[in-house]
């Protein structure tokens, strides 16, 4: 299958999105908390961060929840759910993700009955808001602790990206259809919004649906900031996905199926947009993306190229790709424009 590893390369770029938008609710700042609760906390990091002993971190994250419910502070505050996003990235950081899924999914269960039973009374728009996008960014984080090669459960990381993509835009088209209710609050962000699209399609481009894939990353395209470096990765990922396009034969009845042929031409052109992009870039704005982008859109340039027929124009892509992947120092760049030209070599 090609394009295989590069997916993967910008799948690491999805990933920091995620957990960018997760770990705005980790512990930030011990003010936040009572002090009884706060020295339980600092104690915890300690054995987490700078003495990694797992049974005391555990022991004392214990002991600054149960401080917390003793204390009355609100299961759904930002604090208090703080200290359990921190749990799941304590077990996250030893590697024992069912644990971490564990912890999320408690989480998730408790806010989805709090929004059932409470989420609709007045007075609680703004909190509504609050736990709802709550919910969203642990479902994101779950699709990412499912998908992961050590639990490789594709189905639920599916279910709770699918939930997290439905759950923002359906909640995004009551406030445009209705307005803002007094006292909700802003909503997601247009780059947060893109994010969740992109996680989703990049679980679509795992499981070659590239036919479901290909859509989600054109809506967080338009979502992104214009101009931007992650445009750049956004438009190779289109490219990519365009390429591998198998739709299924009757997704429209009354329209002819698309031909390889015309899904080869979309895909190059995207990456050669991606191309004309990155150029235009210049510092400061000009981030790794960028580079790496280029690298990127030049070796599937090769491969579409490949895909065609044109053995010639794949191998001078391919070696472009890999001089600019060296200079930037971009190994997994190096690494798959040298598998792609051994590939071409043994068909020769």
């Amino acid at each position: 299958m090609p394009f295989a590893s590069i997916l993967i390369l910008f799948g690491m770029g999805m990933l920091v999105y995620v957990n960018y938008f997760y770990q705005t609710y980790i512990i930030a700042d011990f003010a936040a908390y009572p002090e009884p609760v706060a020295a339980k906390l600092r104690r915890a990091l300690y054995y987490t961060n700078i003495d990694l002993q797992p049974k005391n971190a555990l022991k004392y994250y214990r002991q600054a929840l149960n401080l917390a419910e003793e204390m009355g502070l609100d299961p759904f505050s930002d604090e208090l759910l703080g200290v359990k996003f921190q749990v799941s990235h304590f077990f996250e950081k030893i590697h024992q993700y069912q644990k971490a899924i564990d912890v999320l999914e408690i989480v998730r269960g408790d806010c989805l009955k709090w929004m059932e039973v409470l989420g609709g009374k007045k007075g609680n728009e703004g909190k509504r808001t609050r736990v709802l996008r709550k919910t969203i960014s642990v479902s994101l984080k779950l699709g990412e602790y499912y998908a992961n090669e050590q639990v490789g459960d594709q189905e639920a990381a599916e279910e709770r990206l699918v939930w997290a993509v439905t759950a923002l835009l359906k909640e995004q088209r009551r406030r445009e259809d209705e307005g803002v209710k007094e006292g909700e609050g802003p909503w997601m962000s247009n780059e947060e919004i893109g994010g969740s699209l992109e996680a989703l399609g990049h679980l679509y481009e795992s499981k070659d649906l590239h036919f479901l894939a290909a859509p989600l990353f054109l809506q967080a395209l338009g979502l992104a900031p214009p101009g931007g470096c992650h445009s750049v990765v956004l438009m190779n990922n289109l490219a990519i996905s365009l390429a591998q396009q198998n739709p299924p034969p009757s997704l429209s009845p009354n329209q002819p199926p698309v031909s390889a042929a015309s899904h080869l031409s979309d895909a190059r052109q995207w990456a050669r947009k991606s191309l004309a992009l990155e150029s235009s870039i210049k510092p400061p704005e000009r981030t790794r993306e960028c580079d790496e982008g280029c690298a990127v859109a030049t070796i599937n340039l090769g491969e579409i190229a490949m895909m065609e027929g044109h053995v010639d124009e794949a191998k001078r892509r391919y070696e472009d790709g890999k001089n600019i992947s060296k200079g930037i120092g971009f190994r997994e760049g190096v690494a798959r424009a040298d598998e792609l030209l051994k590939e071409l070599k043994e068909k020769k």
